[in-house]
């Protein structure tokens, strides 16, 4: 094979090596592609970047990024979740694996509101971890239906992976938040059924609450309780989406309403101060600023793969893939599953994913439909171990008699289950294309 078609392989490698090695990915996107990228073309490389990084900057799209996690951190920072859980899981307590099913349903009114994962795992590992543990819960289960749930913000709107899919693939975000609803929900009933299946055949390792514990309230307490804790966030997430899914508002312009939505939520709690505002800007900041430098040197990283010819490489690898465009999708989510061992979602979405795109655009494929099957592959990437990151949070807030393996055995259920929904939006497609094709998208 000549130097120039081997190129591309080697800056690939060269990029896994860098990573391997510890630097940080922006650091391993730019150096591969500037060095590799002179390599090829000499200094006029450098006259395109300018071009490719100010069409990030200026991406109006984009601009709901910064304001989704600010209005993530402001919910964390209220503590709106803490009260959620308390209020369901009392609500669900007589149920066997009611406070496991409470958190599924958190981590779905989280997902919904947020969309920001690290925040749901910690802030649910912080305030209901120890409850589980100390009603008899089974280790390894309590530890994988937080980490689960708190994933459920990848793939149900509004989610910052489906903002970037929409980016990467041409898709508008109100395409693919419909999509992803119906998906989101079908993934959510999974975990659910699992925990009851658990609650009929080992009850021992999801029991239900204590009578007397339930006995302090009456029927008409909770119900105010859940009236008063549920609603408003409920309300918020109908503000957010029905406005993006109903065509009534841009993304960003909605994210601007998410995010004021959680300052008044944070005072309608009585959670709002001057520190809290002042370290949800701090956080929001801080993590918009390390997207967005992923973002900006992931174009260097692909200007120069695409003009080395690795369009060409990936599309002919693809050719002798057997089993036509199923098979090709199929190697595809393979290749994103196994990926998601080692890189974060965000690495896989502006490296990996662009690479084989053009193939299934020129196919003709819904985007939409590859769209979502990438988010669901891509929500396994924050389970699968060595490098989950959902596993990561919770093991940092988890109490010592947790162990590490307690988290990973706890995990491997649900990874199943996330596979199984993958599967179910692979043969019915109108899963994820139904809703978009009801409302006109």
């Amino acid at each position: 094979m000549p130097l120039t078609d081997m190129l591309p392989l080697l800056m690939v490698g060269a990029f896994f090596v860098l990573l391997l090695g510890g630097i940080p990915v922006a650091i391993c996107l730019a150096v591969t592609g500037f060095v590799f990228g002179y390599i090829g073309f000499g200094p006029v490389l450098f006259n395109l970047i300018p071009a490719r990084i100010f069409g990030v900057v200026t991406n109006y799209t984009l601009l709901a990024l910064p304001l989704f996690i600010f209005m993530g951190i402001m919910l964390e920072k209220s503590k709106i979740a803490e009260e959620l859980l308390d209020v369901i899981g009392l609500a669900m307590g007589g149920l066997r694996g009611g406070m496991a099913l409470a958190i599924v349903l958190v981590g779905v009114l989280m997902g919904a509101a947020s969309g920001v994962v690290g925040a749901t795992v910690v802030t649910m590992g912080l305030i209901a971890l120890g409850p589980l543990l100390n009603r008899g819960y089974n280790r390894a289960v309590s530890a994988g239906v937080i980490c689960a749930s708190g994933t459920l913000g990848q793939i149900i709107p509004p989610s910052l992976v489906l903002i970037l899919l929409a980016d990467i693939m041409g898709e508008s975000v109100g395409t693919l938040f419909a999509a992803a609803l119906i998906p989101g929900l079908v993934l959510s009933g999974l975990f659910v059924a699992f925990i009851l299946l658990l609650g009929v055949f080992k009850p021992h390792m999801v029991p239900a609450f204590p009578p007397d514990e339930r006995a302090q309230y009456s029927s008409t307490d909770i119900a105010l309780k859940l009236l008063k804790v549920v609603v408003p966030p409920l309300a918020l997430i109908f503000l957010v989406l029905g406005s993006i899914i109903g065509g009534v508002a841009a993304p960003t312009e909605a994210a601007s309403m998410g995010a004021f939505g959680s300052i008044v939520l944070a005072i309608l709690y009585g959670r709002m101060s001057f520190s809290v505002m002042k370290e949800t800007v701090q956080s929001a900041f801080v993590t918009s600023a390390m997207v967005f430098f992923i973002l900006v040197m992931a174009q260097p990283f692909g200007l120069a793969f695409r003009g080395l010819g690795g369009e060409h490489l990936v599309q002919d690898a693809f050719a002798l893939v057997p089993g036509g465009l199923d098979g090709q999708i199929l190697f595809l989510m393979l290749i994103l599953f196994v990926l998601g061992f080692f890189l974060e979602w965000i690495e896989i979405s502006y490296i990996a994913l662009p690479l084989f795109l053009p193939i299934f655009m020129q196919a003709g494929v819904d985007m939409a439909w590859i769209a979502i099957l990438v988010a669901v592959n891509l929500q396994t990437s924050f389970l699968t171990p060595p490098f989950g990151w959902a596993l990561f949070f919770l093991k940092g807030v988890a109490p010592p008699e947790l162990k590490t393996g307690d988290i990973y055995k706890g995990v491997i259920p649900f990874i199943g289950l996330q596979l199984i929904g993958l599967a179910l939006v692979f043969f019915f497609p109108a899963l994820a294309t139904w809703l978009p094709d009801a409302i006109g998208w």
